[in-house]
């Protein structure tokens, strides 16, 4: 999975497609991530010390990672992501519409460095 914390994603599935949120949490094992603002439930809170309102609280809950696309940085849009390496062996992850990069993922490293 491409997609990490603090990415701009674009929900295209689902009760809140076409909603554009930051991602908050990823699952990589279950493949689901939450963004913020979407899919959001009441839980039922009961009165305590630490919660002396009790009530509704709205949270956000996890959907699926293959419901969710990045938003290119340079043109706005939705995108895919790709990964490929640069020229002293590091390598980053980049939108497939525009190019343009989306940070580098690992240090470089001497045997896929260009010579």
């Amino acid at each position: 999975m491409l997609i990490r914390e603090e990415d701009e994603v674009l929900v295209v599935a689902g009760v809140d497609k076409g909603t554009r949120g930051k991602v908050l949490k990823i699952d990589r094992d279950a493949g689901r991530v939450i963004v913020e603002g979407v899919n959001k439930v009441y839980k039922h809170v009961k009165k305590s010390q630490k919660n002396p309102q009790g009530g509704r609280l709205s949270k956000e809950m996890p959907i699926d990672a293959s419901n969710v696309m990045m938003i290119c940085p340079s043109t706005g849009k939705r995108t895919r992501v790709g990964v490929r390496f640069l020229k002293d062996g590091s390598k980053e992850r980049f939108a497939k519409c525009s190019g343009a990069s989306l940070g580098v993922i690992t240090p470089p490293k001497a045997k896929y460095a260009e010579q």
